[in-house]
């Protein structure tokens, strides 16, 4: 059976339950005005945009607004784009309402990092705090120096370890060659006591089996299309990142909008938004069940990798080691205002305070 069609067996009745919510919140359809927006969605290879992007814009919108609020869309990469000029294209309206992964753009913006440094959110529970704890930050960063109106963050997947050597625990990973996706997963990495590597994802696969590297770090659907499962024997599913996405808008744009549609937009895309937290969780348990081998799995092949939960002891540990060191490094690439709207929000939320690096005399 076709991947696409499976995982779209196995996320309608989540699709399904979205669109109920939806028709449950109500704008008075007869009082918004006819509007046609312009959306860029996710990558089109990923069960996201086909799933959960493209139905919520071409038939959810629609249908909620009673035909009159309507989208055309489509995935960033059909139009030939490779992701990190997808701000600047908005900042210029070139883009009007888009996704884009701020992965793309961490090394430029420093502030962006916040929302997902390695380590310090390691369940979906605090992963979402530090989202809305964030979002103010941000919205007003994205709106001063991109002229962008943030709408909404949704994760693309939990970023875990998958390893050729067996792996029980946080300790097993000292001295190990780990390849890591940016910045403060490679100094989470580091600060484990393991050595960092800068793999590009196509590459992984080849490092894996000539036992170049020992661990690499990815999303669980993302390894399993991969192939990752035919070099890879042990899955540490503990969430060192969660790569996450913004939904946004133009501002000029948005300013255009009649503020009824501006409000029916608010409240579809905040559902939208919670549709893509439930969706990866589905994809990520997929992914375990394939990868794994488990009876579960509606997909082929299937993998033989053993999964490997982590302990709560390692839990704290990876929180404790991400406060002490992960976030030391990056107030160090931050500036001081940043670093004080990061304590005033994400620092509150999960009960941490960063400080810039004092150094050694």
């Amino acid at each position: 059976m076709d991947i696409a069609e499976i995982l779209k067996m196995n996320g309608l009745r989540i699709i399904v339950a979205f669109f109920a919510a939806c028709s449950a919140l109500h704008v008075a359809a007869q009082d918004l005005p006819a509007t046609q927006l312009k959306v860029l969605g996710g990558l089109s290879t990923r069960a996201m945009y086909k799933d959960v992007e493209m139905p919520f814009w071409l038939k959810v919108v629609p249908e909620k607004s009673a035909g009159k609020v309507t989208a055309e869309i489509k995935a960033f990469d059909e139009m030939g784009l490779k992701g990190p000029e997808l701000f600047r294209l908005m900042k210029q309206g070139v883009i009007e309402f888009g996704v884009i992964p701020f992965s793309y753009n961490l090394s430029e913006t420093p502030l962006y990092e916040g929302i997902d440094l390695a380590g310090m959110t390691p369940d979906v529970a605090s992963a979402k705090l530090v989202v809305k704890s964030y979002m103010p930050v941000l919205a007003q960063s994205l709106a001063s120096s991109q002229q962008i109106k943030l709408l909404g963050i949704s994760p693309y997947a939990s970023q875990v370890l998958f390893c050729n050597v067996p792996v029980r625990g946080l300790n097993d990973l000292k001295g190990k060659t780990i390849r890591t996706v940016n910045r403060s997963q490679s100094d989470l990495v580091e600060a484990l006591g393991a050595k960092n590597a800068t793999i590009a994802f196509n590459d992984v696969l080849n490092a894996l089996k000539k036992k170049k590297i020992a661990c690499a770090v990815a999303g669980p659907m993302s390894a399993y299309q991969a192939k990752w499962y035919t070099a890879a024997t042990h899955i540490y599913a503990l969430p060192v990142g969660w790569n996450q996405e913004v939904h946004a808008v133009n501002q000029a744009t948005w300013d255009q909008l009649d503020p009824r549609v501006k409000t029916f937009l608010n409240q579809n895309i905040k559902d939208l938004t919670e549709q893509l937290w439930n969706f990866s969780a589905s994809q990520t348990q997929i992914a375990y069940d394939c990868l794994t081998g488990a009876k579960a799995c509606k997909l082929t092949p299937k993998g033989k990798m053993i999964l490997v939960r982590p302990t709560q002891n390692d839990i704290n540990a990876v929180k404790k080691i991400a406060a002490q060191k992960v976030a030391v490094k990056w107030a160090n690439r931050c500036s001081s205002q940043c670093i004080a709207e990061f304590n005033q929000s994400v620092g509150k939320a999960l009960k941490v305070t960063v400080k810039k690096q004092t150094p050694n005399p």
